[in-house]
């Protein structure tokens, strides 16, 4: 492998098999499982900020670098997904909706999926408290490619400011919902103060690309160790064109 390996996830627990939007789910005795290999392969996992500090040349790439990368803000990232990571001793970064904290992920159920709640402020200081990063996934989850300039800035600088004064901390990285990215959206992350932000096409991450544009590759419900082992090793090449900005 080479670059970094930013593993997307969404929800971690226990789910009824299903057939469609299986990248939304994570079985959690799966998720061990795959930090288990992480471990025993000797991988490191790095924070976003320790990430991005090494695809811009502030501090050396390891070998075998990964990010754990979880977006929504479910719930049972709480219950299921942290005491697995903190089994493990391995930090994670967890994009959370600014404007949907302590409802539900409303969104799911146009696809006839449940509605899981997603964490309120008491527990995004918790888990910050636990040592979890917090980026921004937007003020609500729409797809941002396209919007009108007001309705971007919104969604991209009111959601970090709300976040931050929630918090009381800087939040420096953001996830586009759906990987909805154009090169709008791109100015608007950079014009917010923004260091990084992650979508959803497929690759690993290395100094080559805008820090505005990171790769992902995503974790589904069908991935087993070894289908995780794949994607890690493998996946490296990039999935579609890459978009730069040019200032």
């Amino acid at each position: 492998m080479s670059g970094i390996s930013i593993f997307m996830y969404h929800q971690v627990g226990r789910f009824a098999p299903m057939r469609d939007h299986r990248a939304n789910y994570c079985d959690v005795d799966r998720f061990r499982a795959q930090l288990r290999y992480l471990k025993l392969i000797g991988a490191s996992v790095l924070s976003m900020s320790d990430a991005l500090a090494a695809l811009q040349g502030r501090r050396p790439l390891p070998p075998r670098a990964v990010v754990l990368s979880f977006d929504d803000g479910c719930e049972n990232f709480h219950e299921y997904a942290l005491p697995v990571l903190e089994e493990f001793g391995y930090p994670a970064i967890a994009y959370v909706i600014a404007g949907m904290t302590g409802g539900k992920a409303e969104w799911l159920a146009a696809a006839g999926h449940p509605t899981p709640p997603l964490m309120d402020w008491s527990r995004l200081r918790e888990i910050a408290a636990r040592g979890v990063e917090i980026g921004s996934h937007a003020y609500h989850h729409v797809r941002l490619a396209g919007l009108d300039a007001a309705t971007l800035a919104h969604e991209v600088t009111d959601s970090k400011r709300r976040i931050e004064d929630e918090l009381g901390q800087a939040v420096p990285h953001f996830c586009y919902p759906y990987g909805s990215h154009d090169l709008a959206t791109m100015d608007a992350a950079a014009a917010a103060g923004y260091q990084s932000a992650v979508t959803c096409q497929r690759g690993a991450a290395t100094p080559a690309f805008d820090p505005l544009a990171l790769p992902r590759k995503g974790i589904s419900y069908g991935d087993n160790a070894l289908g995780f082992a794949w994607k890690l090793h493998t996946k490296d090449r990039p999935k579609g064109a890459a978009l730069h900005r040019t200032a």
